[in-house]
């Protein structure tokens, strides 16, 4: 994990404020979601990006019963469903 040299102090309701050159390197916006982690002794915070359960993949999502699932995982579904009548 590299350093970047800015430190901020944690308010009273227990806010931190996240630099402008760091939310811009992430493109982090007004409103986006934050995951926040520990990994260890480390507090991790990361820009949460939706992703399907199965395989972790955030491109070609859709939604099924409230849960994400991409295309190929969709596919690979479909095709245990069909092996599964013959």
């Amino acid at each position: 994990m590299k350093s970047t040299g800015i430190i901020r102090r944690v308010d009273e309701l227990g806010r931190v404020v996240i630099p402008i050159e760091i939310r811009n390197q992430f493109d982090i916006v007004e409103k986006d979601p934050i995951e926040i982690y520990v990994e260890g002794s480390s507090i991790i915070l990361k820009k949460f990006e939706p992703n399907c359960i199965f395989c972790g993949s955030t491109k070609d999502l859709s939604s099924y019963n409230d849960k994400l699932i991409c295309k190929d995982c969709a596919k690979k579904i479909g095709n245990l469903s069909s092996n599964k009548d013959k």
